[in-house]
């Protein structure tokens, strides 16, 4: 029975010790191994083999990638105004070594040197260029602080300025200020669309009187054409028939009711030419109603 007892506590002691030999580290971690209490080595991802009760691992790194997001801290400009900025930074460890014996606290010791250099940072601009050089501001946090983290075995990614707050009374007067480039921009918009609306109906009732103009001047031309063309044809009507001063006061006589049909006319001026030509007509109608006097014997052929 004796016996049976140190086999059983052999046996588990044997397990114990190859359970405390046998260390499996996950991807991505790493354990820094100290053995009696110095620094003696790392452990790397996979199956890993340490002595019991000399050997000590100390809790495992993590190796990836970290986002911590700090809370708002105030900072003054250069321009004496308090804002609160909240930043969010993106870290990782390169060297566990460094991370667990060169800094006790390597979060809170980031978190503490990036209050410190943003409010060097801030404190050299004004408010205005703290709200519009956000790449500026970034980029610098992340070079001091890559620097300044780099013996505690930490790489600094990237710096984000989430949240910029300036005080209430500077929120309204941006507001208003943002209100009044608004109607501003508003107005100017308006008035060119005024003035557009304006030119563009000028330049159409320009065209519009240009194109009426030309066509007036295209009718003048086509009437006067054709007047000219009637006028010749008429005329060489005329000359072809030769007419005769009787046909003219003939003529004449059939347009004379036209022209007193107006009611101003009551006062006509006939020229000579149509009174010459009239009389030759009253000649031809009266020769056609008396007989001709016949001239008288010349008394030198009676004799």
């Amino acid at each position: 029975m004796g016996e049976l007892i140190a086999w059983l506590v052999l046996a588990l002691v044997v397990i114990i010790v190859g359970l405390k030999t046998v260390r499996i580290v996950p991807q991505a971690r790493a354990g820094n191994v100290e053995r009696l209490g110095r620094y003696y080595r790392t452990l790397g991802p996979g199956l890993n083999i340490v002595i019991p009760f000399i050997d000590r691992v100390r809790p495992l790194i993590d190796l990836r990638e970290q986002v911590v997001s700090f809370e708002p801290r105030p900072v003054i400009t250069e321009d004496n105004l308090v804002v609160h900025i909240d930043t969010v930074l993106y870290f990782q460890v390169t060297d566990p070594r460094a991370a667990a014996y060169e800094i006790a606290n390597y979060i809170q010791a980031i978190e503490q040197l990036t209050v410190t250099t943003l409010r060097n940072v801030i404190g050299g601009i004004d408010l205005e260029k703290t709200l519009t050089s956000r790449e500026h501001i970034n980029s610098t946090l992340r070079g001091v602080l890559d620097e300044a983290s780099g013996k505690w075995g930490i790489r600094v990614n990237r710096v984000e300025l989430k949240a910029i707050d300036p005080p209430p009374s500077v929120k309204e007067s941006m507001e208003r200020q943002m209100r009044a480039d608004r109607e501003k921009r508003a107005t100017i918009l308006t008035a060119e669309g005024i003035r557009q609306s304006r030119i563009l109906t000028a330049e159409g009732e320009k065209r519009g009187a240009i194109l009426t103009a030309e066509g007036e001047k295209q009718a003048a031309v086509l009437r006067a054409e054709g007047q000219a063309k009637a006028v010749d044809t008429v005329f060489a009507a005329i000359h072809r028939n030769d007419p005769d001063p009787k046909l003219l006061a003939y003529q004449y006589l059939q347009v004379l009711p036209q022209i007193a049909q107006g009611q101003g006319n009551t006062f006509w001026v006939i020229p000579s030419e149509v009174t010459a030509a009239l009389n030759s007509f009253t000649h031809a109608f009266g020769d056609s109603r008396e007989p001709q006097e016949q001239p008288a014997p010349d008394a030198r052929r009676d004799q």
